[in-house]
């Protein structure tokens, strides 16, 4: 076994390339974290590792770290949190190193590494951070196959510029497998493969990956190193594991010592808040502060996309003076410029879903706002982790109904993740009819408002806390089933009476439909011969001369001689002047 004692760089059992280093200091990253002194030496070493970090921790000199053998697991130490742990370096200085220490040299065409991860915007940051280091390496070639693009350019763009190492989401990987028409024998390309690398795995398998992943790992080469790194471990993150890994080292990144048990999961320079109020007060409430904060640089989430299209539409109208943006999974083709422009700015507000709250680094997050609660309770530390990263401060707010209050006490006990209450404003301006009157006036804001709450509606319905977050409120819920209650009773009492009314009623229209009944089977047997109800005679030929009428076999002059001689026919009670064909049909 070996000990690492020292956090920096230089204290790697393998020593890093002088350009690798010099970019790291570059970048200020002087110390290792704890994920990175574990996983880099074992890299390598030409290990397969499998990542978990149990609890989120921040970027610090590590306090201790034993290195495994082959199938054996290792474990690292921080008091502080995984968000902003450095998990992207743990991978892209293994790929660098291993890559420069090939015997023989890849060629433009050759890929030597792919990393798969499951969000555009991951994969943008990914990309990025990977380019610092390959602008010190002319020989490295990299690309980026995500959604949203043309994937006719990017096959150009591989065929032209090469691409040695690949940053791609699961989807567009596997469609570049199938472009062989188009002149991109990727599977060829891939056999030079050295290290596959599995990012935010447990969010790749619940996405729906799994099948994409399957594929693409049936078309590259078994003899290759890879990384997998995930936040939970799954029984699905599990099975990857053992499809996707030979024999791979366990590395799990937790809490150190007694304090594992007891510490918060959140960065310690985070602050966590809680605002207790209405439903009819919570947009005012978020519209109130985002007014108070325009200086500042905000994350909005929500629950589904179609409440980001309606509320970012609504914050657009409502909060001047700041720029407002919208970002979900179902965009396709804006999504990457969005996120790009939303780093560059010093102030703004995101308005996204949870897309966005899983290793996405955006620098300068000042506040994150929760205005739905995640459906799951290690969401809501995810998304708190987007700000108070790399030692920066930050803070949270969660709007919480009366009823959700108990939420709180929830996290703390489930994700060890405390938050105080702030207070109520009472300033806020009540912007409900703004919003009524931008519904009347737009239609395209009223569609979008009943997509959101009928979106809205499912997701709520559908929270891992349903005890907490019910869609019936307990007492109101009692108060209706004693009413319910009563009026059965009531009903129950007037039983007897209303039943004997019904039956006497419906024994009379029996008898009513019966003689209509037989009227109608004589009429049908007596019809075309001599009658003796002359009534029914004249009805039926003035109905005949009618639809003629009406298809243009006669004249409206042959109609009314037709009359006349119906009315002949007809018996001397019978008043030719009383009625025509009109009012008898």
């Amino acid at each position: 076994m070996e000990h690492v004692t020292e956090g920096s760089w230089e204290s790697l059992p393998v020593p890093l390339h002088p350009r690798v280093l010099d970019t790291l200091r570059e970048l200020g990253f002087p110390y290792m974290t704890p994920v990175q002194s574990a996983t880099i030496p074992l890299f390598m070493k030409n290990k397969d590792v499998a990542a978990e970090a149990v609890s989120a921790l921040g970027l610090s000199r590590p306090q201790s770290l034993w290195g495994a053998g082959i199938g054996e697991q290792t474990e690292a130490f921080s008091p502080l949190q995984v968000t902003g742990s450095g998990k992207t370096l743990a991978f892209v200085i293994p790929i660098l190193e291993v890559l420069l220490r090939r015997e023989e040299k890849l060629k433009k065409r050759q890929v030597g590494a792919i990393i798969i991860t499951p969000t555009r915007e991951l994969a943008i940051q990914i990309d990025e951070v990977l380019s610092h280091f390959t602008k010190r390496f002319p020989q490295f070639s990299q690309i980026l196959w995500i959604g949203g693009r043309n994937p006719g350019e990017d096959v150009e763009r591989f065929k032209r510029e090469g691409g040695n190492i690949i940053v791609a989401t699961p989807g567009r990987l596997e469609d570049m497998f199938r472009r062989k028409a188009e002149g991109l024998d990727l599977a060829s390309c891939v056999r030079a493969l050295d290290v596959l690398v599995l990012d935010e795995a447990d969010r790749l398998l619940d996405m729906g990956f799994e099948a994409s992943i399957n594929t693409i790992l049936e078309l590259l080469p078994k003899q290759r190193r890879t990384g997998l790194f995930s936040a939970t471990q799954t029984q699905e993150v599990e099975n990857l594991v053992r499809a996707g890994l030979r024999n791979p080292v366990r590395i799990s990144v937790k809490e150190k010592g007694v304090a594992a048990s007891s510490t918060q999961k959140t960065p310690s320079r985070l602050q966590n808040y809680y605002m207790v109020c209405k439903a009819d007060e919570k947009f005012n409430q978020l519209v109130h502060f985002l007014r108070n904060h325009k200086q500042e640089k905000h994350l909005v989430f929500f629950s589904t996309c179609a409440c980001v299209e309606y509320y970012g539409k609504a914050l657009q109208a409502l909060v001047k003076g700041v720029t407002v943006t919208c970002i979900h999974g179902k965009m396709k083709h804006k999504r990457n410029k969005i996120f790009t422009d939303f780093r560059r700015l010093q102030s703004g507000i995101l308005v996204c879903t949870d897309v966005m709250a899983r290793g996405i680094d955006i620098p300068e997050v000042h506040w994150v706002l929760q205005y739905d609660p995640p459906s799951s309770a290690s969401a809501f530390v995810h998304r708190c982790g987007r700000t108070a990263r790399i030692g920066h401060g930050g803070s949270a707010l969660v709007f919480l109904l009366p009823m959700e209050e108990a939420y709180v006490n929830f996290l703390a006990i489930n994700q060890k993740c405390p938050l105080q209450e702030t207070r109520l404003p009472s300033d806020a301006v009540d912007l409900l009819p703004k919003l009524q009157a931008m519904a009347l006036a737009d239609r395209a804001v009223f569609e979008k408002g009943m997509k959101a709450f009928v979106s809205h509606v499912q997701a709520y319905a559908k929270h891992e806390c349903s005890l907490i977050f019910r869609l019936k409120d307990k007492a109101r819920e009692k108060q209706r089933q004693k009413l319910l209650e009563q009026r059965r009773k009531e009903k129950t009492e007037s039983e007897g009476k209303r039943r004997f009314i019904k039956n006497k009623a419906w024994s009379k229209q029996k008898a009513k439909k019966e003689r209509k009944r037989k009227m109608n089977e004589k009429r049908k047997r007596e019809e075309g011969s001599d009658i003796e109800d002359e009534d029914m005679e004249e009805l039926l030929n003035d109905t005949r001369l009618l639809k003629k009428l009406k298809k243009g076999k006669i004249t409206e002059d042959e109609f009314e001689k037709g009359l006349l001689l119906s009315g002949k026919r007809a018996t001397r009670a019978a008043d030719p002047e009383l009625s025509g064909p009109e009012d008898d049909c």
